[in-house]
């Protein structure tokens, strides 16, 4: 009878954990600490209006999915560019930006601040409104 009961609850905790992650994935959280990029770190050139920085690793699908969103955005918005970094090749810039998983985006004004930051797979309107708010 307690096997059932410690089941039980492990199955709940991981269902509100995995609730709670998939609430979180792709969605945009703003950067209020004013943290800076340049060129120089990011490896490619900061957009005119605004840049689309993403983290990535070699085996990871949703990686390669915000990559094509990313460059189809960056593609159809003047004076917008996207950036692709991968996370193992550049180690010091995760571990200084705190990029705990992949794919993780990065929306820079065009003074190169942080505007805001998302991990996981974002969605379109999320990536627009994300990016809306870098260039007002």
């Amino acid at each position: 009878m307690n096997g059932i009961v410690v089941l039980g609850i492990a199955v709940v905790l991981t269902v509100l954990v995995a609730v709670a992650v998939s609430f979180k994935n792709g969605r945009f959280a703003a950067k209020p600490d004013g943290e800076h990029l340049g060129a120089d770190e990011i490896g490619g050139r900061l957009g005119e209006r605004a840049t689309l920085v993403q983290f990535s690793s070699a085996f990871c699908a949703p990686c390669r999915a915000t990559r094509v969103l990313l460059a189809d955005i960056a593609d159809k918005t003047p004076g917008v560019v996207t950036v692709d970094i991968d996370a193992e090749e550049n180690l010091e810039l995760t571990r200084k930006l705190n990029i705990l998983r992949t794919p993780t985006v990065l929306v820079l004004d065009a003074r190169g601040r942080i505007t805001k930051r998302a991990s996981g797979l974002p969605r379109r309107d999320q990536v627009l409104g994300a990016l809306a708010d870098a260039v007002a």
